[in-house]
């Protein structure tokens, strides 16, 4: 039996399938924006300046946005190439084989399933925080913090799921409109903070030297993540060769952009020093006297953290669904519901566990396992751009990743880089986690894989 078999890219492609093709290359790209800004661009980017980069955090997202484009665009050819709703877990099928497949498939069900529990977690205390302003407030033992249920976050995660099962276009008119809200609020500040600045405070710009400028970035790198999911939407895009790149690599240029004009103005109108605070932006509008500016970035973090579930959950509902049409998970999973055209059952079971996750579980511990499996799936998709290439020149290329094959070989090694600063803890949870999947690989997936039934019936 073989453990390399491969699928043709003509089957991941050609997959009949009875989800709707209907999202536009806009709603791709808000999608991709909806994936990347959550609490990093309101929270991540004080804590950041304050304690590693001063200033010169500029530097650090310049630095982080271009070890993220290297797998982006290398994610970019392949969805456009490939397709098919399976993302990393497609790519590595067609280039990698079966067993390499299935443990990326894997890693990626723990990468989003953690992502959305643990933001969901953050979510309920900006969420509770605004209840509080509001003057109404959830019982001490249905708080994230120190009580027996995390009620907030149980119920976003439950509302999410409805949405998602009611189908794929509503899904993305809501994202939409959450992205615009988030957008306003970061272009809310930008027009304040832009009329403020005090020019003495990027002196000294680079108070920590360019080891700050870089470890900054390694922190920084993670409030990238998310343009991925982009790549699962291939099957519901009405024009996937064309829209996912521009969705993928649109997405993280916006991104990219408004974190570096965010973060210089943000230590242009505070002390770096002063910005080590649980919300950043609202502290430097506040002492600006912007109150009502400073409540808005609260709506802002929240509407943020909503579109980041959203979309990642939307992404973890399709990977479940190829690995399930492909045999590897129970094909129960595979079909789709004939009136809402999304994979029901699918939703439901992981909304379900993800909500009973979020309410009882302590998050921050397994949130570092969510890093380790994006780096690694961003690897597989930059080695497998470099592997197709050689391995199938002709096959076409709506998007081809330029520099080939420096760009794709050096997201592989920042992306190394990175894993190896994780902490030692992270690596053996992770290791766990993928030695699980190995036994049910081989004590059930190979035997029911729709390329090995295939093999049986020649």
């Amino acid at each position: 039996m073989d453990l390399f078999r491969k699928k043709d890219k003509d089957d991941t492609a050609d997959t009949e399938t009875n989800l709707v093709k209907c999202l536009s290359s806009i709603d791709l790209l808000l999608l991709g924006v909806g994936a990347i800004i959550g609490a990093g661009i309101f929270v991540l980017t004080g804590i950041v300046a304050a304690n590693d980069a001063g200033p010169a955090i500029v530097l650090s997202y310049v630095v982080a946005g271009f070890a993220c484009a290297f797998a982006a665009l290398s994610y970019a050819e392949l969805a456009a190439s490939i397709g098919g709703c399976g993302s990393a877990y497609g790519y590595a099928y067609a280039g990698f084989g079966e067993l390499i497949a299935w443990i990326v498939g894997w890693d990626l069900l723990l990468e989003y399933s953690i992502s959305v529990s643990a933001v969901s977690v953050g979510w309920s205390s900006y969420f509770n925080d605004f209840l509080t302003a509001l003057k109404l407030y959830v019982p001490t033992k249905l708080h994230h913090d120190g009580g027996l249920f995390n009620l907030s976050a149980f119920s976003i995660i439950i509302f999410l799921m409805v949405l998602l099962g009611y189908g794929v276009k509503s899904s993305s008119r809501f994202n939409n409109t959450m992205v615009l809200v988030k957008l306003a609020v970061i272009l809310l500040f930008i027009v304040i903070a832009s009329t403020a600045i005090k020019p003495q405070y990027w002196s000294p710009f680079m108070p920590f030297g360019w080891s700050g400028v870089m470890h900054g970035a390694s922190l920084i790198f993670f409030a990238y993540i998310g343009f991925d999911a982009v790549s699962t939407a291939a099957e519901e895009a009405v024009n996937p060769q064309r829209d996912i790149p521009v969705g993928i690599v649109g997405s993280l240029l916006i991104c990219t952009v408004l974190y570096i004009i965010v973060s210089g103005l943000l230590t242009g109108i505070a002390p770096y020093s002063t910005l080590n605070v649980s919300s950043p932006i609202s502290y430097a509008l506040l002492n600006l006297g912007y109150k009502f500016a400073a409540g808005m970035v609260g709506v802002g973090a929240i509407a943020g953290l909503t579109t980041v579930m959203l979309v990642l959950f939307y992404g973890l509902s399709r990977i479940f669904l190829a690995m399930a049409r492909d045999g590897l998970l129970p094909r129960f999973f595979s079909q789709v519901n004939g009136y809402t055209k999304t994979p029901l059952r699918i939703i439901v079971t992981c909304g379900l566990f993800m909500a009973l996750l979020a309410a009882f579980v302590p998050m921050h511990d397994l949130a570092e396992l969510v890093n380790i499996g994006t780096l690694f799936a961003f690897i597989t998709v930059c080695a497998g751009v470099i592997i197709l290439r050689y391995t199938q020149p002709d096959m076409p290329r709506p998007f081809k990743t330029p520099l080939m094959p420096l760009i794709p070989a050096l997201g592989i090694i920042s992306c190394s880089y990175l894993i190896y600063n994780l902490p030692g803890l992270t690596m053996l949870r992770f290791i766990i986690w993928m030695a699980v999947g190995l036994v049910i690989y081989f004590s059930y997936s190979r035997h029911r894989s729709e390329l090995n039934l295939n093999e049986r019936t020649r």
